[in-house]
């Protein structure tokens, strides 16, 4: 999973990325949802995700490549859950992989 590029969603707003948000801790309803960082495989999908499901935002968005050797550290930094691998674009299928703290 490391050694390759994804390509990230990320807005031209104010320079977030594109997440999926999960279920919070049903212990404590009040904690934020759990995010996971949508990564693609390919800069066409990426596209190709934004004009299927958000087609009047896409100038708000840019495709970011990112080495798989320097997503940990954005994970960390962002305080991400986990990514979720885009597999097909359109339907979408996601793949969900938490990471663990350390």
């Amino acid at each position: 999973m490391f050694s390759q590029t994804y390509y990230l969603l990320r807005t031209r707003q104010d320079g977030q990325y594109l997440v999926a948000n999960g279920q919070g801790d049903d212990a404590n309803p009040d904690a934020p949802p759990m995010q996971f960082l949508l990564l693609f495989n390919d800069h066409a999908e990426a596209l190709s995700y934004l004009n299927t499901h958000a087609a009047g935002y896409t100038d708000r968005f840019a495709v970011e490549p990112q080495p798989g050797t320097q997503l940990a550290s954005l994970l960390k930094r962002w305080g991400y859950k986990g990514v979720g691998v885009v597999k097909d674009p359109l339907i979408p299928t996601v793949e969900f992989f938490s990471v663990s703290a350390s």
